[in-house]
Formats: structure tokens, sequence, C-alpha cells
């Protein structure tokens, strides 16, 4: 192990530096930005930290550790991508706090119109609308994706006196942000009585379109939906069809399927659609950075033999495992 390559291809300070070094003594560090990983700079490294680029990892065959600076690993998972013994582990609890806070802001836009306000004060103009406004408080607010995003969520909705329902794959209980806990089984029945219904489910087969057409039009009328996680979770065309005849109040989309969204797609014309090009987690937050870094760190020493791993992956299911 002393001789190891090492690849960081997210920002450090030079105190973090000095962190990881201190972590894997006798190995020999790159620091390189994300977008600037080559081949080269992946197929010489043992062990990477960060986001490199997939096309590259798949001729790495001696790839000991890839410790993720994201939470999504789905796509990592796919046969062929990283060698049967690399230890993968992701970012998951990084970004569900400046994530939550997009999906609150959101929410406050729609129910507010502070476009509308904002483009009309761009105009110099001061006029009322005759428009309803909505309030978070007492709304029912279906969270599909219950981990650290959805239970970030769920507090922040919840301590503004919205009824938290969150729906996730497994039986397991939920955190008290939630005030109920179900299973993906229940959530044909859970869609019509939702006044906010948001997505924070990672891309995988099981979550394709799930919301299609059938269960976008069983939602309630007039409800929001959010989506945070992969735009593969909805059916892009059908969404369309339920935003311009306003069966849906509007949506907010941070994620879009086909991803980035053709500048000629209809969806952009609506105005009740919000759609920002996948900004709302990312390490260009200081507390979504140095968390992911803590977690990073972690592993690295876990796999040096200081400590264990935190977030390993279950390679068949792309999840963090709950153990792990």
């Amino acid at each position: 192990m002393q001789n190891q390559q090492i690849l960081i291809t997210f920002p450090t300070t030079p105190e973090e530096m000095d962190a990881l070094r201190a972590a894997a003594p006798g190995a020999e560090f790159f620091f390189v930005p994300q977008k600037q990983v080559s081949r080269e700079d992946v197929l010489r490294t043992d062990i990477i930290l960060g986001a490199p680029p997939l096309k590259f990892l798949r001729e790495n065959d001696h790839l000991a550790l890839l410790a993720l600076s994201r939470a999504g690993s789905a796509d990592v998972c796919e046969p062929g991508v990283l060698p049967e013994h690399t230890v993968l582990t992701n970012a998951t609890g990084a970004y569900g706090i400046i994530i939550s806070e997009w999906m609150i802001g959101m929410l406050l836009n729609i129910y507010n119109h502070f476009a509308l306000y904002r483009a009309q004060q761009m105009q110099g103009l001061w006029q009322k609308q005759s428009l309803p406004r909505h309030s978070i408080y007492g709304a029912r607010v279906l969270i599909v994706g219950a981990g650290n995003i959805g239970s970030e969520f769920a507090k922040r909705a919840k301590a503004m006196g919205a009824v938290t329902v969150g729906v996730r794959r497994s039986a397991a209980p939920g955190g008290v942000e939630f005030d109920e806990m179900h299973t993906n089984a229940d959530l044909d029945a859970l869609l019509p009585t939702a006044d906010i219904v948001a997505l924070s489910v990672p891309g995988t087969q099981e979550t394709a379109h799930l919301l299609g057409r059938e269960r976008l039009f069983c939602m309630k009328e007039g409800a929001v939906l959010l989506n945070v996680g992969r735009g593969s979770a909805v059916d892009t065309d059908a969404l369309y069809d339920a935003l311009s005849s306003w069966r849906l109040l509007a949506a907010a989309l941070d994620v879009t399927d086909p991803e980035p969204l053709p500048a000629e797609h209809p969806l952009w014309t609506l105005d009740n659609a919000y759609i920002t090009p996948h900004i709302s987690g990312g390490l260009d937050s200081p507390i979504s950075r140095r968390i992911a870094f803590e977690i990073c760190l972690e592993n690295l020493r876990a796999y040096y033999g200081d400590g264990e791993y935190r977030n390993l992956v279950d390679r068949k299911t792309g999840y963090r495992r709950l153990n792990g």
C-alpha cells in the first residue's frame, strides 16, 4: 500500500490536503479538478476520491477504492464500470441540507408567485395579481424517497406545519420528521391525497417512470410536484400534459428526462414549470463540500485500516447499504 497512487477530483484546502496525506502515508497524491480529469489520470490510480468520468473508469482494472463525492451511485454499479474487487462508497448525507432548502424555496416561490412579481419588478410595475396563494402549513406532503434528502426536506416541511408522509422501499420505520411512513406498494393510494409530492429517488430500473401518465393524473388536482432525484423517475411528456392542462398547479424540476432538457422542449414554455439545471446540490455549497470531504476522508482512512467504511454501496441495487 505504500506506493499507491490516489486521485482527488474535488477542490481541497491546504489543510485538507494534509489530512488526506496523513491518512495514507507513503501514497502519491494527484489533485486534478473534476472537469480536467484525463484518461491517463484515472488509469494510473489505485484509489479515487471524487467523481471521475465513467468512460475512463471502465478501463481501470486495478482500482481498489472509489469514494464518490456525490450521493448518486447507481450508474457506477452498472456492469463493466468497476472491477468486482473495488470498494465503492458514496457521499450520501452531504447534500440533504442544501437540496431540501432548494425544495422549500421552490414551494414558497410557487405558492406566493414570486417569479411573477419579480418579472413585474423588472418592468417597474406595481400591480397586485388576483391569484390565490397557498401555504405549506397544513399541507399533506408525500415524500417519495425517505433517505437523507427526503428526511431533511421532511424536517423543514414539518417545522412549517405540514403533515409529512414518507415512502421508501423497505418497511423500516421513519424518523420523527415523518408523521407516516409507507412502502412503495402504497404509492397509488397515497398520491391522490397529497398536496405536494416530492421525489428524491435515484435513477434505477425500479424508479424509471415511477410517476408515469396514470400516476401523474391520479395526483390530487392542484398538487405540486418537486423532483430533485433523477429526471427518469417522471414521464416528461405526461408531465407536460398535466401541467399544460393545469391538472397540476406546478412542477419544480432540478432534473429532467432527457437531461439537459432540449431548448425546443415545450416544458420550457409553461408558466407553471420551474426548471433549474441540476444545481440544487453540489460542491459549490460550502456545507455540502465540507461534509462530502469528511465522508471521503473517513473512507480513505478505513481503507488503510483506521475505522469503518461509511456509505458502502450495494453494487446489486445501487443504494447505500443500510448498515454501511
